[in-house]
């Protein structure tokens, strides 16, 4: 929700508009948000007696009973958008899909759409209500870790067009976001650890106390889906309680100063200098959680080769990623691709490098004055660093698969995964079912980038207001039935 002032001034030429936009939106830490004796969710609801809720399949297919009945139960008629995950999902069509459903609801003005996802659905349904007679309401339900930690934060929404991420979309804010870290008990171990990155990424340049926390109960975490899994001891679930809204409290901080991304030293940018580009390279491509590690755990090497951090604290940082599988290196992290990645960060970050750099751990510094020399020299020490980790450095399960990119062949739709009572009456539309009408997604790889090209299109894409363009390499390789 937002509030708009402004002033008109009348000048010598004509008139003079100053105007700001204050904005108010909430954010709920509930375990449990459709368990009927939680009212919070349907309290937003009550003055309009129904609910358009926009979810991708698999949400559907494991808690669609759950949601009907949860509205039922508090007598609020439910209508839904079902729609695919994954990258090539995350397009105009589905947000032309989701506006479809949106008229044949009717939404009225100011009326809520309720999303319910990962970050690819939250961004997609987000823009679509932005776009919705210029600003329509949403409320986000993420249901991953990078959702909840870090996609919740930000107020960014938008689509994929053509070999561009998110080269389409809007800053639009939702009115509330209900944190359940209750999804998380079916998602696959390998997107928790891809999450984990990001409260790496946080607290190794803002917060301390939660870096220490991490480096407790890393392996912990990962076992028992923050503590969410059936069984999980006391200790960890209240440690990750305290992570989780450290973490989210951190990255508010530091990023609602700056919600339009005006200004480019962003701590939070941690991670985030060479990884656009080297994300893309490998076939298939690298998870995002795993190519921001390669970039943390070889920033932290640089840092200390420039006397920004100590010994201790880059065994620490490396250590951190070493015990719980996150790559820290990779064969094609190369000389060159560290010259192009810097080329290209460096055109959208207006001619400076604004590295963020762990200096001492805990806090950050943001480096610019490095020569491509010196940077060189540090990735020749952090390969030979490398050598004394399981793996020379390199994840477990790091690259893409098909909870990362959803469907790939005519028919190939998601199976039912106990969820038996869903009423498909109250399905307004389903991509997935229009997909397979249409002929379903063809081998093609995504966006014409695959095999030997990925590396050749990567470097071309160097440059642009997405870091490399914002270049989207996924392939098909590794995808199959959606996955949660």
């Amino acid at each position: 929700m937002s509030d708009m002032q402004a002033t008109v001034t009348e000048t010598k030429e004509g008139f003079s508009v100053k105007g700001y936009e204050v904005l108010n939106y909430d954010f709920e830490f509930i375990d449990g948000v459709f368990n009927p004796e939680n009212k919070s969710l349907a309290d937003c609801y009550t003055k309009w007696g129904r609910v358009l809720a926009v979810m991708d399949s698999n949400i559907y297919d494991l808690y669609g009973d759950k949601i009907e009945e949860y509205f039922e139960h508090h007598k609020l008629d439910l209508s839904i958008h079902k729609t695919m995950i994954g990258e090539k999902a995350k397009s105009i069509e589905t947000l032309l899909s989701i506006v479809d459903s949106m008229n044949k609801f009717g939404i009225i003005r100011k009326e809520p759409v309720l999303t319910i996802g990962g970050g690819l659905v939250t961004d997609v349904a987000g823009f679509a209500c932005a776009a919705y007679r210029r600003n329509t309401n949403f409320i986000r339900i993420p249901t991953t870790v990078i959702g909840l930690i870090d996609a919740s934060v930000s107020i960014k929404v938008g689509v994929n067009y053509g070999q561009y991420k998110n080269r389409l979309g809007a800053y639009h804010a939702p009115m509330k976001t209900f944190l359940d870290f209750t999804f998380l008990k079916t998602l696959p171990e390998a997107q928790i650890r891809n999450g984990f990155a990001e409260l790496i990424k946080i607290s190794t340049c803002a917060h301390l106390e939660t870096f220490e926390l991490l480096e407790k109960y890393a392996k912990q975490i990962i076992e028992t889906a923050f503590g969410r899994k059936d069984g999980a001891p006391k200790e960890v679930r209240d440690a990750c309680d305290r992570i989780n809204r450290n973490g989210i409290h951190e990255m508010l901080k530091l990023e609602t100063p700056n919600l339009h991304e005006i200004g480019l030293d962003r701590v939070i940018a941690y991670g985030h200098t060479w990884s656009p580009l080297h994300e893309l390279i490998p076939d298939p491509p690298l998870r995002h959680g795993h190519a921001i590690s390669v970039d943390m755990a070889y920033s932290a090497t640089l840092a200390n080769m420039k006397g920004m951090t100590s010994n201790e604290d880059l065994k620490r940082i490396h250590g951190i990623f070493a015990s719980i599988g996150l790559s820290m290196d990779h064969p094609d992290f190369t000389e060159d691709t560290l010259e192009k990645a810097t080329q290209a960060i460096l055109k959208t970050r207006d001619g400076k490098l604004r590295a963020a750099m762990p200096s001492p751990l805990g806090s950050c510094k943001f480096l610019n004055d490095v020569s491509h020399d010196d940077m060189c020299a540090a990735l020749r020490k952090h390969k030979e660093l490398m050598k004394n980790y399981p793996r020379e450095g390199m994840g477990l399960e790091a690259f893409v698969d098909a909870s990362d990119t959803g469907y790939t062949k005519t028919g190939d739709l998601p199976e039912k995964k106990g969820n038996k009572k869903a009423n498909s009456s109250k399905v307004l539309n389903d991509d997935a079912v229009q997909e397979q009408k249409q002929g379903g997604l063809n081998d093609e790889p995504i966006n014409g980038v695959g095999g030997e090209d990925n590396k050749k299109n990567a470097m071309r894409a160097a440059g642009g207001s997405e870091g490399v363009n914002g270049h989207q390499g996924a392939t098909q390789n590794g995808m199959g039935k959606g996955g949660r």
